[in-house]
C-alpha cells in the first residue's frame, strides 16, 4: 500500500487509517500497511493465544490473523469484516477489524498522548489520540499489542549477553524514545553493553531543543556524541529530527541512527536522503551495539 507521503521527507506529517472495531474508531499509522483484503476463513491454531485467531495464506506467505476485538477486550470477532495486513519489525501479521473509514493526513503535533484516565504506560495499548470532525480517533500500539501475544517479538535484549564484558564508557548519546517502556529497555541495554551517559528525550521536539541548548552554549561536541531516535513520536517525529540535525551546519556531524520498528526498504529510502547513518528496525538491539561502535570509532 503505497502512499504519497511517503515520498516526503521531513515534513513532521503522518497518514492515519481510521478502522472500526465494535461501533468504535481506532487507527493505525499507514506506513505499517501492506494492504487491505476482505476477511477470509482461517485455521485455528492449537493452543495459541487468545487473541489468535489463526493461520492463513493470502498468497504465498502463512500470515497470523489477529482478533482485534479480544486484544480490546471487546469480545470475540464473527466471520466478516476487513484484515489489514501489517508490516513492521520484520513481521507480517493480519489484523481483523469491522470495516475501514479511510485515510487521515495529519501532523505529529496535533495528536494528543493518552493520559492515566485512558490507559497507564505499561498496560497501555493507545499511542495517542487525534480529533477529526469531533471525533476521537485512538492509535493503537501494534507492537505492544503483538508483544504482548508474543514476547519475543519485541527486543531481543539476549543479545546484549552474547556481546560479552565490554568496558564503561562515558561517550554521551541522546536517545529520543516517546514509549517509556521502550526507552528504558533501550537505556538498560546500552548501559549493559557499557554506554553509561545517556541522555533521554520524550519525543524528537525536545531531543532537538536540547540539542539547540548545546550548540548555542557551545558544549555541543561535549554533550551529543551520537543520537538514537524512534520514527513515531509525537509533536516531532524521527523523520524531522534527522531533517534538522542533518541539514544544519552545526549539528550534521552527530551521526543518527533511526531505531524503529518502521524500517522497511521504502522507509530506509527515506531515511537516507535525510542523510541519517544508520537504520535498524526495533528487535536488533544487538546490532545496535554494534553500529554504535562502528558509528562512534570513526
Amino acid at each position: 500500500m503505497e502512499t504519497k507521503i511517503l515520498l516526503e521527507n521531513g515534513t513532521n506529517e503522518l497518514e492515519v487509517l481510521e478502522f472500526v472495531v465494535d461501533g468504535n474508531s481506532y487507527g493505525i499509522n499507514v506506513a505499517k500497511i501492506r494492504e487491505i483484503i476482505p476477511y477470509s476463513p482461517v485455521t485455528p491454531v492449537p493452543n495459541a493465544h487468545p487473541s489468535v485467531e489463526g493461520i492463513f495464506m493470502p498468497r504465498d506467505a502463512m500470515i497470523t490473523a489477529i482478533d482485534l476485538r479480544n486484544c480490546l477486550q471487546r469480545g470475540q470477532s464473527q466471520p466478516g469484516g476487513l484484515f489489514i495486513i501489517t508490516s513492521f519489525n520484520k513481521l507480517d501479521i493480519a489484523f481483523h477489524v469491522d470495516t475501514v473509514i479511510g485515510i487521515h493526513r495529519v501532523s505529529w503535533v496535533d495528536i494528543i498522548k493518552p493520559g492515566a484516565t485512558v490507559t497507564t504506560v505499561e498496560d497501555g495499548i493507545s499511542t495517542g489520540i487525534i480529533k477529526i470532525d469531533g471525533k476521537l480517533i485512538i492509535i493503537l500500539d501494534f507492537e505492544k499489542i503483538i508483544t504482548d501475544i508474543n514476547p519475543e517479538t519485541g527486543l531481543k535484549v539476549t543479545e546484549i549477553d552474547a556481546l560479552g564484558v565490554r568496558e564503561n564508557s562515558e561517550v554521551p548519546i541522546l536517545i529520543a524514545e516517546d514509549s517509556s517502556l521502550l526507552r528504558k529497555l533501550i537505556i538498560d541495554s546500552l548501559k549493559k553493553a557499557g554506554y553509561e551517559n545517556i541522555i533521554k528525550a520524550e519525543n524528537g521536539e525536545e531531543a532537538w531543543e536540547y540539542i539547540v541548548k548545546c550548540r548555542d552554549a557551545g558544549t555541543l561536541n561535549k554533550d551529543v556524541h551520537l543520537l538514537i531516535t524512534d520514527i513515531e513520536m509525537p509533536l516531532m517525529d524521527g523523520h524531522r529530527l534527522t531533517k534538522l540535525v542533518k541539514s544544519d551546519d552545526a549539528t550534521k556531524h552527530i551521526p543518527v541512527i533511526i531505531f524503529s520498528s518502521l524500517v522497511n526498504e521504502e522507509m530506509k529510502r527515506k531515511g537516507e536522503e535525510l542523510g541519517a547513518d544508520a537504520q535498524l528496525s526495533k528487535p536488533e538491539i544487538g546490532n545496535l551495539v554494534k553500529v554504535i561502535d562502528s558509528l562512534l570509532a570513526r
